[in-house]
């Protein structure tokens, strides 16, 4: 495989809106974030992955995007973005944006000419029918088909009645997008997320939402007529499976360089919707999680790239999901991060990740933002009448995507030290007192101090080969609660073994120990596992 200059970098995801509030409005801005480059420099990132900050009426939180080239105000000016990217250069940081290329906001000026008429230039942007052609749902509850007065047609959503499906199938949709990829490539971005980019090639009128028939074409000549021509790295949210993933990825097909599967996030093997919809808390798998880790690094091993990740802005915390912050808080938070870490490919680190920030507690339905849990909330409490509200609430609590967009917490100031204001868009985490930057700082058993040192290690320069490039191995240790798996490069083996439950565990290594690098214990390592235990070592030859 050829090497690329962003295979040993660290990528590192901001909310805006929740990271740093630089001008007391409750609301995170990029002034905020060029403020807090140096505590990310210290972490070890690489690149800044930004959700999008573009011009928006922030329906579903700058998702639905106004205008792909200008800066929403709420988060700054163009000189602040500029600002930002001369910034991270100066620390030899890269910027990567957030590009939402399968809809836009209802309030997009060729969404506001497209309803005027079905014979305007901008009439067949969007997918406009005289009825429904379907009983097709949104994700975010209701049906996915709006009637529009103006127009006197229905216009299709897959998400919100804010954002319209753009219609890929008319040619100027990809002009459009491509425009706007340049005219950032232009400005210096060297990195580029496109959101649900696997629906841009649906067909719904035969019921083809993700993954139809044009899309890879699609993504083909967005390559080759952008970002392909700029030295930049691509990752793709694509839900699907490894054969999507390899499609998308390999550097044959000319398409993107990673994609975002969340096969790997989900740690179960029942993906059903029970009860309560979107957030029926589902039960985990471990034996299943091993699998699927194993299945996108053998299946992508040497023909092309893994993103390796284990929170975003869509998911819950990682330690409430897969570990216990009740009784084993640190161990479990330090565990399913060495978990991750170390597999081959690009890791991602969400904000507040490094700090082992947790789920929060809501108990009234408008202190919730989120569009999804909103509309969800009128299918299966309000019209359908299948939950109680209390019952919506505890799902929402445990799987609901306001959990990870809290504040960031920044010391025990109030409100977290996100801003100095009486507001935040979003409720704080009580728990901030204890849980913070600040205190972790100073604290050598932190998770931020943890994090730094697996950064550290997986950049140094006795290890960083087999980390990024060294060949994946499964070592079966005849425990499906235990994941030990193995990093072999030129006859030097690393092994990273973990306990994924709270559990004690008995193991036999097939191997011997040389040094142990790494230990979310502070004591010596042995034979048996202890709940949450998880360390990384130099093997034996």
């Amino acid at each position: 495989m050829e090497k690329k200059w962003w295979h040993d970098k660290i990528v590192y995801q901001i909310y805006p809106k929740s990271f740093m509030d630089s001008n007391d409005d409750g609301v995170g801005d990029i002034r905020g974030i060029i403020d807090k480059l140096d505590y990310l420099k210290d972490l070890g990132v690489d690149i800044l992955w930004l959700t999008p900050f573009f011009a928006s009426p922030m329906v579903d939180n700058g998702y639905d995007v106004s205008d792909y080239t200008a800066v929403n105000p709420l988060f700054g000016t163009m000189e602040d973005i500029d600002e930002l990217i001369h910034e991270l250069k100066k620390r030899n940081m890269e910027l990567m944006i957030d590009v939402v290329a399968n809809h836009t906001s209802d309030k997009h000026r060729w969404f506001l000419e497209s309803r005027k008429s079905n014979d305007n230039p901008y009439s067949d942007y969007y997918i406009w029918r005289k009825e429904p052609t379907n009983n097709h749902q949104s994700c975010f509850g209701g049906s996915a088909w709006e009637y529009d007065e103006e127009r006197k047609e229905y216009y299709f959503h897959e998400y919100a009645k804010g954002q319209p499906d753009l219609n890929w199938e008319n040619p100027k949709i990809m002009d459009e997008i491509v425009s706007a990829i340049n005219f950032w490539m232009e400005k210096g971005v060297k990195g580029i997320r496109f959101d649900v980019i696997h629906l841009i090639g649906k067909e719904i009128d035969k019921n083809i939402y993700g993954y139809g028939p044009t899309l890879h074409q699609k993504v083909r000549e967005l390559n080759e007529r952008s970002f392909g021509k700029y030295d930049i790295v691509t990752v793709g949210e694509a839900w699907g499976n490894l054969d999507n993933a390899i499609d998308f990825t390999l550097p044959s097909r000319h398409e993107l360089d990673m994609v975002f599967q969340f096969e790997v996030t989900d740690y179960t093997s029942d993906y059903s919707e029970g009860k309560y919809g979107k957030f029926t808390p589902r039960k985990m798998d471990m034996k299943f999680a091993k699998d699927t880790w194993s299945k996108y690094q053998l299946g992508l091993n040497d023909r092309s790239w893994n993103a390796l990740f284990i929170e975003n802005h869509d998911l819950v915390r990682a330690v409430n999901k897969f570990g216990n912050p009740e009784k084993y808080y640190l161990e479990s938070a330090k565990e399913i991060a060495t978990l991750y870490f170390f597999l081959k490919g690009t890791p991602f680190i969400y904000q507040g990740q490094e700090l082992g920030m947790t789920n929060i507690k809501i108990d009234d339905i408008n202190d919730y933002d989120d569009v999804q849990i909103k509309g969800n909330y009128k299918d299966l409490v309000l019209r359908d009448k299948v939950l109680t509200e209390e019952e919506f609430l505890k799902a929402c609590n445990e799987e609901g995507r306001d959990n990870n967009r809290t504040p960031m917490q920044w010391d025990d100031t109030t409100n977290a030290g996100f801003n100095k204001g009486h507001k935040t868009w979003l409720k704080v985490n009580p728990n901030y007192h204890s849980i913070n930057a600040l205190s972790e700082m100073d604290d050598s058993s932190s998770i931020l101090n943890y994090y730094k040192k697996m950064i550290s290690l997986r950049k140094s320069e006795e290890y960083k080969d087999i980390f990024v490039y060294g060949e994946f191995k499964n070592i079966d240790v005849n425990n499906d609660n235990v994941f030990v798996y193995q990093r072999i490069l030129d006859n030097r083996k690393i092994a990273v073994i973990v306990n994924m439950r709270e559990n004690e565990e008995k193991i036999s290594l097939p191997f011997d120990i040389k040094k142990v690098l790494l230990h979310n214990l502070d004591d010596e390592v042995a034979n048996k596992l202890r709940p949450y235990e998880a360390y990384v070592i130099e093997v034996k030859d």
